[in-house]
């Protein structure tokens, strides 16, 4: 632990520090920030989206629903739909709205409403996997300029050794951050991909099982009123 120590104070002496290395040469750590800035919104967004637009329980507020609809209140049952703009309650008021014509207008109506809803639910999920691979070529490429300007010091003549020790300490450090960079920000935005792909897809699952509910409930429990 002692020894551990020793080594971290002597690189805190004599090692270049991430600002060192972002005066050095700042061009690709300053493009992965930005890079980073970006996954971050994307992230923010895409969690707030399905947090917040689909907070809903579908099954429970297809029970109220069906109830209405089976003691013949349709009209009641739409009201209910346009509390929010929600597309669960979005997508039940498509069906709704045609329950008094045929089954193909109201599976029709559902499919329409079905296809605008699902590709929102997924939309930039997508992006994270390029950021990622954008974030690793950037670091790559910042890190291999850091080992030039490193093989550079080392066959530099005529300067001090001070001098050239702070030239490897610097072209190493930037090498060394800019793969760190590149990764970090990689890593990320796969385990956000993960996460909201897997949820964006539970969505979809469950709008396409809303979807059939509806047509069977308004296809079957309605033929009696109309």
């Amino acid at each position: 632990m002692r020894h551990l120590l020793m080594l971290a104070a002597e690189g805190g002496k004599g090692g270049a520090s991430l600002v060192d290395a972002i005066k050095t040469n700042p061009y690709f750590l300053i493009i992965n920030l930005i890079v980073s800035a970006v996954v971050v919104t994307i992230i923010v967004e895409r969690a707030a989206f399905q947090l917040g637009r689909y907070s809903v329980n579908s099954k429970e507020f297809f029970g109220q629903v069906k109830k209405l609809v089976v003691a013949g209140n349709i009209d009641r049952a739409i009201k209910l739909c346009e509390a929010s703009d929600y597309p669960v309650l979005q997508l039940v008021k498509a069906g709704l709205t045609h329950a008094n014509k045929g089954a193909d207008e109201i599976d029709a109506s559902l499919s329409e409403k079905l296809s605008e809803v699902k590709p929102e639910v997924e939309k930039r999920i997508g992006a994270l996997w390029s950021l990622a691979n954008i974030a690793t070529l950037v670091g790559l490429v910042g890190t291999v300029f850091g080992l030039i300007r490193t093989f550079a010091a080392i066959a530099a003549e005529g300067l001090s050794p001070a001098v050239k020790q702070q030239m490897l300490s610097n072209g190493i450090a930037e090498a060394m951050y800019n793969t760190a960079f590149g990764l970090m920000i990689a890593v990320l935005c796969m385990i956000a991909h993960v996460i909201l792909h897997t949820r964006s897809k539970a969505i979809q699952h469950e709008l396409e099982a809303l979807t059939e509910r509806v047509f069977n409930l308004l296809t079957i429990s309605t033929k009696g009123n109309y």
